[in-house]
């Protein structure tokens, strides 16, 4: 049973109470109609973190120029570069019996490609969502919807992984920023 979480709730990742190791974390959007004359190419990115906040290595930021991690614990499917379609437009897989031992955190983002050339934001994004899942049988395990408009946010988290007391939790952020992923690369690399 899916549990749908609010901005700023955090819940343990777990599946009929037991601890979920291995799992998909789907991002999904719809584009509004624009006059900007431009297709639009949203990214979902991840940043694996150690306890200071920064990536662990430059090889730790998943996007779509760097689809694995090093040791396999985080791989991104591929850039969706349409966003067309049903369900979820990027998704990155997860299994934490592969994560590296100073791996605190894992935090996904959405960014929207070349958006300050292409005068988009995500003002002009709907139904954008961030869901967890269980890839053996597809079941959800938790989904995010983002029921904000980001009239002039290029760039939003939509959620992290952490760990805490030995265990592994998301916690819903669905926070917007202006300059697209360098302001993420700055924060967190």
């Amino acid at each position: 049973m899916s549990i749908n979480l609010q901005k700023g709730q955090k819940v343990n990742l777990e599946k009929n109470g037991q601890s979920v190791q291995k799992f998909v974390v789907g991002m999904g959007w719809d584009v509004n109609e624009t006059d900007s004359g431009q297709g639009f190419d949203l990214d979902a990115s991840a940043f694996m973190l150690a306890e200071n906040g920064k990536v662990l290595t430059s090889n730790h930021f998943i996007f779509y120029n760097n689809l694995t991690s090093p040791e396999g614990c985080a791989e991104h499917t591929g850039d969706n570069l349409t966003g067309a379609g049903d369900g979820d437009d990027e998704s990155i897989k997860i299994d934490l019996t592969k994560a590296p031992a100073n791996l605190a955190s894992i935090t996904f983002v959405v960014t929207i490609h070349d958006a300050e050339n292409r005068r988009q934001n995500f003002g002009q994004v709907k139904n954008a969502f961030v869901r967890v899942y269980d890839p053996t049988g597809n079941e959800e395990i938790l989904k995010f919807d983002l029921g904000e408009d980001f009239s002039i946010e290029t760039a939003v988290e939509f959620g992290k992984i952490y760990k805490k007391d030995g265990q592994w939790k998301f916690e819903a952020i669905g926070t917007g920023f202006a300059g697209g992923l360098q302001k993420f690369v700055d924060k967190y690399c």
